[in-house]
């Protein structure tokens, strides 16, 4: 069922969702959160749409926020809100309202949406493109527990993993780093059946792939050890190779699709890793609404470095980052000491990929058990 409102206001559009609910006969409200999904005109249909594929395992209150650009300069001072109401089938298994800001109504969205908020439950704000460089310090996303970005999006992902870095608040998280929550869990479960000393590492994958970069970061991070990246030309991540005192374990993934897992000793294995759909992805994110540690850990870790090895790979094919001055000595220091240490390098060389990730069970410092 939809309802359609017209330069309406948020008193109005609660009452159509009561009305709605009553019209199909599901007047009890069964949602566990509220989505908010900022987005434009030409992106809002596709995060819509993986919205409500999600909300089969979590039912949730789905409100799309598009700030419309009025050309006119006359429309321009002319507030207005428009807004259509979805219940039933047409909203997966929740509610879905789409608001249209117009003027200077949509320099305030958070006064829209804040009435439209489910009572006591949790709040999500999803950027699918365009998100803010701070999105703990924007105006909705001050709202939520939980902030979901996607700096694969963005027209600069390195550089905007710097910006998460700088300005990451408990709750922040990407969908660049959920992509790889395949691969976490896989190379965690290699390291646990063998007893080893991982002593280098490289992972390779596309270019300019955020979820590359935060791969190498998360095993620079867990393993300190070096992390080498390398490039490829994709689809997204295809391999990543440790050096460890038994041999090698490798995982390759050339197709994106299946993978082959190489353990020194072991016959290769087949596992199945596909590059999922935004609709799962988000629906992952959706499960745990806790701030994650090990994304702000690997992020924090490695993107310093990360600009530095970039900057010289044009003059080098692979590029150490020159250690800081500290008042230790030279060498990795521990998680928690002073900021100015500097841990594993990550380092960049000839050939990469990138793609997923998420949360899985953390990898032991340099070795597997």
């Amino acid at each position: 069922m939809k309802i359609d409102l017209t330069d309406t206001t948020a008193s109005k559009i609660n009452k159509a969702l009561v009305q709605g609910r009553r019209a199909i006969g599901t007047p009890a409200v069964g949602m566990v959160l509220t989505l908010v999904i900022v987005t434009d005109e030409e992106n809002a249909y596709d995060a819509l749409k993986a919205a409500n594929d999600a909300s089969h395992e979590h039912p949730s209150r789905t409100l799309v926020v598009i700030k419309r650009v009025s050309r006119s300069p006359r429309d321009r001072t002319q507030s207005r809100l428009d807004a259509e109401v979805r219940v039933g089938v047409e909203a997966g298994t929740g509610e879905t309202v789409v608001l249209r800001l117009y003027g200077e109504v949509a320099s305030h969205a958070q006064s829209v949406v804040l009435p439209l908020l489910l009572p006591d439950a949790p709040v999500v704000v999803w950027w699918p493109v365009n998100a803010p460089l701070d999105p703990a310090g924007d105006a909705l996303g001050a709202l939520a527990q939980r902030r979901v970005t996607d700096t694969y999006a963005s027209e600069q992902p390195v550089r905007e993993l710097g910006a998460r870095a700088d300005t990451y608040t408990p709750g922040d998280t990407d969908l660049s780093w959920t992509r790889i929550t395949p691969w976490r869990s896989m190379l965690a479960a290699a390291l646990d059946q063998v007893t080893c000393e991982v002593e280098t590492v490289e992972v390779e994958g596309e270019e300019f792939n955020p979820s590359c970069e935060l791969l190498a970061m998360w095993l620079a991070d867990r393993l300190d050890v070096p992390v080498k990246r390398s490039l490829s030309s994709g689809p997204g991540l295809t391999a990543v190779r440790m050096n460890t005192d038994c041999g090698p374990i490798v995982l390759d993934r050339a197709d994106g699709s299946l993978a082959t897992l190489s353990i020194e000793g072991q016959p290769d294995r087949a596992v199945a890793l596909k590059r999922r759909e935004t609709a799962e992805l988000i629906g992952e994110e959706l499960r745990r609404l806790d701030p994650d540690d090990t994304y702000a850990s690997a992020l924090r870790f490695g993107v310093d470095r990360l600009h530095v090895s970039r900057s010289k790979a044009a003059t080098s094919p692979v590029a150490k980052p020159a250690p800081e001055k500290t008042d230790a000595a030279e060498g990795p220091v521990a998680k928690g000491e002073a900021a100015g240490a500097v841990p594993a390098p990550v380092e960049t060389a000839a050939k990469a990929p990138a793609e997923e990730a998420a949360a899985p069970a953390p990898v032991r410092k340099a070795s597997a058990k």
